[in-house]
């Protein structure tokens, strides 16, 4: 993770290993590396001198490995016979340059972690352009993410916003860049790019949140596309006065679906196979040229229309002026993943 002076951080994908692990690790390292000098010694006690006492034994071997491996040396236990020394120049050399290596890497990582950080978030920032914010990494998020990507959208161009861990770990382990903080706060869909993004999904657990968090998201961008979900139908109307592009009621897009369910299985069976992108049935949307404007038919869609987007104009398939189409409309319509 990334810290921020200002008190916003950032999260990398593919960094499992944060900076108190790889110390931890070291440490385990050094530990071994005494623990191994210690039981050289101790087996080969017998070439080793003690002054105080005729005996070497297990703490004096630990002694003498804490005192060489540091290269402190009071010599007091030192290496007497020929077998000692050259163990001592074949195995506890080597482990003493080691032991200075850790010790010396520990500090520098300590030192330059902060450096590191911030030069890659400077350097991300300058990249961050024309992006896609998803703002809470829920199932709703989650869920939106999949569809994001099996559209053909990188996970380079998303950039998640959440204040759970968990969420932040699904986030990043899915090769996201997250913004921790609460996406209603400017300085944190500022830190996510705001300025610059070309959509921004508002799928937080709160409805009261997510017209606070559009509302904040308009101001700082209008002219982005933002998507928010609400739970009550009857907060549809805040979300779309705070700014909102396009909202959808979680709780009755679902009651709906129950609805369906309990008369008509088969329809509900169709709508949940539009919902998978990239298999089975799925709604695409196609935007006229200007070579292609005149009768609908003459477009050579495969699939049946369902609509034309005509501006902020949407007429259905049965609609006279949607017989025939204007450069600049989007028509939507059905298409087939054939297996």
């Amino acid at each position: 993770m990334a810290g921020a002076s200002d008190g916003v951080a950032v999260e990398f994908p593919g960094r499992p290993h944060g900076p108190v692990r790889n110390i931890l690790l070291r440490v385990g390292i050094a530990l071994a590396l005494i623990l191994f000098v210690a039981l050289l010694t101790y087996v080969g006690r017998d070439g080793y001198v003690d002054p105080e006492d005729d005996d070497v034994g297990l703490l004096d071997a630990f002694y003498y490995s804490t005192v060489s491996i540091t290269t402190t040396g009071y010599g007091d236990v030192r290496p007497v016979s020929d077998g000692a020394r050259l163990v001592t120049t074949i195995f506890v050399t080597p482990a003493r340059v080691l032991f200075l290596i850790l010790l010396v890497g520990t500090t520098l990582e300590i030192l330059a972690q902060r450096s590191r950080d911030a030069y890659r978030r400077s350097r991300w920032k300058r990249t961050l352009n024309d992006h896609i914010i998803i703002c809470g990494f829920g199932v709703k998020g989650r869920s939106a993410l999949r569809t994001l990507l099996d559209k053909g959208v990188s996970d380079e161009e998303v950039v998640v916003i959440d204040e759970s861990p968990d969420a932040r770990e699904h986030a990043t382990g899915a090769g996201l860049t997250v913004v921790c903080g609460n996406a209603a706060s400017t300085d944190v869909l500022r830190h996510a790019g705001i300025e610059t993004a070309r959509s921004i999904i508002v799928a937080v657990n709160r409805d009261d949140t997510a017209v606070l968090v559009t509302l904040t998201a308009r101001e700082l961008n209008p002219r982005a596309t933002i998507v928010a979900a609400v739970r009550e139908a009857e907060n549809v109307h805040l979300l779309r006065q705070s700014g909102a592009t396009s909202v959808i009621t979680s709780a009755d897009a679902a009651g709906r679906l129950l609805g369906f369910a309990v008369r008509q299985p088969q329809v509900t069976e169709v709508l949940e196979d539009l919902m998978r992108v990239g298999q089975g049935l799925d709604i695409a949307e196609h935007e006229v040229g200007e070579d292609e404007a005149g009768p609908i038919r003459g477009l050579g869609i495969a699939g049946p229309v369902v609509a034309v987007a005509r501006g902020e104009d949407l007429m259905r398939f049965d609609d006279p002026r949607a017989a025939a189409v204007q450069a600049g409309d989007r028509v939507v319509h059905l298409r087939s993943h054939r297996t």
